[in-house]
């Protein structure tokens, strides 16, 4: 059957003390909300649609062409922000999955299992609860004789005796899309003015109709974030549910308290990561590397058997076989090939080491293209640029820079060619020849 998600992401979030929509705070890398609709598409066969309220605007930019929008202009409640999407859903007859988007650790299993218990239901709605000692602010669950839900009272309404009971509503739905939008046209408003959509179990019962009921089988899933502490309590949740995947997967994490990997990041097989370590991103690290300590590679690959030692990578490439550190950056554009070694306290941006060539250390290469087993000495640096633009640095292969020299581009240096410690290359450097000195000149044969 069609099933559609409904995200509820038009709240304020005034407990975040924050200029910036609730839902668009970031959980390792993503925007909360980006959660909430990657585990809807998993049991879903449409484009979500996300009910946008205070920073409309922000959160539209945010998802673009991911997601259709409707616009709850008033906050009246989650009755009224699930009633916005009646129009865009019009003669549709399949299921409606109504999830909220400050809620960033369902897992696709659950909902899946809620959308499954749905179809077997023969009544309108199935919802999710969580069971425990912490209610979190949540409404009870109150259930009927055959087990299944007759109400939810919230927190704030509920008797001692009700108080009292540890299960409770985490505010995940599945419901028949013809029945919801009727039960939505009869919820009374609350004493706040506001419609609760938790109402419509009551409206159910009332019509004798069947409200079922799964329950998550680990708590933490049902953690909705409203506080920066509460985002914290995520971030530590979700790492932890991360690494432990990837040590399932054949990676050795030495102290996962300590790693960070963000969701889209692909780890090899035998890779080990050590600690202080953050991958980022779309970052790909290969099989057998050596990743940390007190290392970030963000949206980078690293081949196999590499070495990335107290380094920084951003939207760099580095094949199989390199090593690099300790206290390396690989800026954007940088591409070292295979069984390149990079010294400690070298920087590269924009430029293509050939394989097997060596960097020393506190050197930096910027836009230039290096050949094949070429030595670069130590404090060598590319001068590329002028005040006004960047210029190119072109060195072809087994060539060696001394010591402290600097390519003032545009320059080339030829195939074999050497400098000299300390020299300044101002002019194209001819293959097989030697230059020496400020300026660099050819050196004369003796």
């Amino acid at each position: 059957m069609d099933t559609v998600a409904i995200i509820l992401a038009a709240g304020q979030g005034t407990r975040m003390k924050s200029r910036l929509p609730k839902v668009l705070h970031t959980l390792l890398g993503k925007p909360l909300v980006f959660y909430s609709m990657e585990a809807a598409k998993t049991v879903t066969n449409r484009k979500p649609i996300v009910v946008v309220g205070h920073g409309a605007a922000q959160v539209k930019e945010a998802l673009g062409e991911t997601a259709d929008f409707v616009e709850q202009k008033q906050q009246l409640g989650t009755g009224h922000a699930v009633q916005q999407a009646e129009a865009l859903l019009s003669g549709y007859d399949g299921l409606v999955l109504v999830i909220s988007a400050d809620m960033p650790l369902f897992r696709k299993e659950t909902l899946s299992a809620l959308v499954q218990t749905q179809l077997g239901n023969s009544g309108p709605m199935t919802l999710v609860t969580v069971k425990g000692d912490d209610s979190h602010g949540f409404g009870r669950i109150i259930r009927g004789v055959d087990n299944s839900v007759s109400a939810i009272v919230e927190e704030a309404a509920a008797t001692l005796e009700e108080l009292s009971i540890r299960e409770y509503n985490v505010g995940a739905y599945c419901f028949q899309a013809a029945w919801l939008w009727q039960a939505l046209k009869e919820i009374k408003t609350s004493a706040k003015g506001e419609f609760y959509l938790t109402d419509v179990v009551a409206i159910a019962r009332d019509q004798r109709k069947m409200v079922k009921a799964i329950t998550v089988s680990e708590p933490s899933e049902a953690i909705g974030i409203n506080t920066r502490s509460h985002l914290a309590e995520a971030t530590s949740l979700l790492r932890h549910r991360i690494n432990e995947k990837w040590m399932a997967e054949g990676v050795t994490i030495i102290d996962p308290c300590s790693t960070y990997i963000e969701p889209d990041v692909l780890i090899g097989k035998d890779t080990t990561i050590w600690p202080n370590t953050y991958l980022k991103g779309r970052a790909w690290i290969g099989e057998y590397c050596q990743i940390g300590p007190n290392s970030m590679i963000q949206d980078s690959v690293v081949g196999h058997r590499s070495t990335v030692l107290y380094s920084i990578l951003e939207y760099a490439i580095v094949e199989n076989d390199v090593e690099m550190g300790p206290f390396c950056h690989l800026r954007k554009g940088a591409h070292l090939a295979s069984h390149v070694h990079m010294g400690n306290f070298g920087e590269v941006k924009d430029s293509y080491l050939g394989q097997g060539t060596k960097m020393g250390h506190f050197s930096y290469i910027g836009n230039a293209k290096i050949g094949q087993n070429v030595n670069i000495g130590a404090g060598t640096i590319t001068c590329n640029f002028d005040g006004e633009s960047k210029n190119p640095t072109e060195i072809g292969s087994d060539v060696f820079l001394g010591s402290d020299t600097m390519l003032v581009a545009p320059v080339k240096i030829g195939n074999k060619a050497k400098t000299g410690a300390g020299a300044v290359v101002t002019h194209d450097v001819a293959d097989g020849e030697t230059v020496i000195g400020v300026p660099a000149k050819p050196m004369k044969k003796k």
